[in-house]
């Protein structure tokens, strides 16, 4: 069930987002502080649009579009519902997390039918924003619609269950690591934050289920952006023995993709495939950002979003999965990846942890 690219997510998850959809505001003003534009035409793929011509707009993190990975991911589930489904799409970059609030009102008084917020720090925003708009639909990625202050029932949480592709490449990294001699391997997480602690505990009880023993460390950079911060980590852990470094940092990530390219030891990627790095990316831990966007919007466009709770997306559901493996990975160590692969899918293998010691 593995797939090798960046999109991932079966239209199974169609399921977990079914749910019913309510109106919106109207308004005219614009976003303020922020660098905002409509989403470029993409007529790749395009058929024919089906459904009403919905608006969504989509606020970014402050990691922005660029950044090879969740952001740009988001993106790209925006521009398959443009394409797609012909909705009418709208991207708010954010300046500061004092934009969040701001921007997400000025979108709701304008009218749109789904605001999506992108990413845990935001959290805050869209509960206060859906607050002073019920009648609005909103969605965030990463956040659990529980934890939300007042529990919006107009806000859907879209989660994913990072721990178990985190356990598949922490378990391949185990394997590797061993392969070379080494006994440690490490990841470079952002802040501490749960989505990204789910990511590395899933990574720590892969690779102590692979090679009993092993030795896993992780730091924080506390920055999702600056690539120099997460490149000083990722050498630090290097110079302390680790034989392969999972980035968990967004775009800071990058730099420590960087440091084991340069220190000859494996990398791996997060959230989107980034093997377009080079061979030293052993493989990447792909979480589908982009599909549940796309069928957020499908879910409004249909009549069948409901706020008030989560969507949940696991490996049964192709919702997170590994990205494409190096070629000069070892074979043995990938088919033995893939068959833990399938048993958790299967439900043979559950109960990973989802908090870091």
């Amino acid at each position: 069930m593995t797939k090798r690219a960046t999109t991932t997510v079966l239209a199974g998850l169609v399921a977990a987002l079914a749910l019913l959809a309510a109106g919106c505001g109207s308004g005219s003003d614009d976003a303020a502080g922020t660098t905002t534009k409509a989403t470029p035409t993409d007529t790749s793929n395009a058929g024919t649009p089906t459904g009403k011509a919905i608006k969504v707009g989509l606020i970014t993190d402050l990691g922005q579009l660029n950044d090879n990975g969740f952001n740009e991911l988001a993106y790209n589930g925006l521009k398959r519902a443009e394409r797609v489904l012909g909705v009418k799409g709208r991207v708010v970059e954010s300046k500061s997390a004092a934009d969040y609030v701001p921007n997400m009102s000025t979108l709701a008084r304008q009218g749109y039918d789904l605001i999506i917020g992108v990413g845990f720090a935001q959290g805050n925003a869209i509960a206060t924003a859906a607050k002073k708009y019920p009648n609005t639909n909103f969605a965030i990625v990463d956040v659990d619609q529980n934890d939300l202050k007042g529990k919006p029932a107009n806000v859907r949480g879209l989660l994913f269950k990072e721990q178990e592709v985190g356990y598949l490449v922490g378990y391949l990294a185990a394997l590797e690591a061993k392969s070379t001699g080494g006994k440690r391997i490490s990841a470079v997480g952002g802040f501490k934050e749960p989505p990204v602690d789910r990511y590395i505990a899933g990574y720590q009880a892969g690779a102590k289920a692979a090679v009993p023993g092993i030795v896993v460390k992780w730091g924080y950079s506390q920055d999702w952006d600056d690539q120099a911060k997460c490149k000083e980590l990722g050498l630090n852990q290097i110079a302390a023995g680790s034989k392969v470094v999972f980035q968990v940092a967004g775009g800071c990530g990058l730099g420590a993709l960087s440091a084991a390219k340069q220190k000859h030891v494996w990398g791996i990627g997060v959230d989107a495939d980034q093997s377009f790095l080079g061979p030293h990316v052993l493989t990447s831990a792909l979480k589908g950002v982009d599909t549940a966007v796309f069928l957020t919007a499908k879910a409004v466009q249909d009549g069948t979003f409901k706020g008030g709770g989560n969507a949940v997306f696991g490996l049964d559901q192709d919702g997170v999965g590994l990205g494409k493996f190096s070629p000069k990975a070892s074979k043995p160590d990938i088919v033995a990846t893939e068959k833990v692969e399938h048993e958790i899918a299967d439900g043979q293998i559950s109960g990973i942890p989802t908090t870091v010691g």
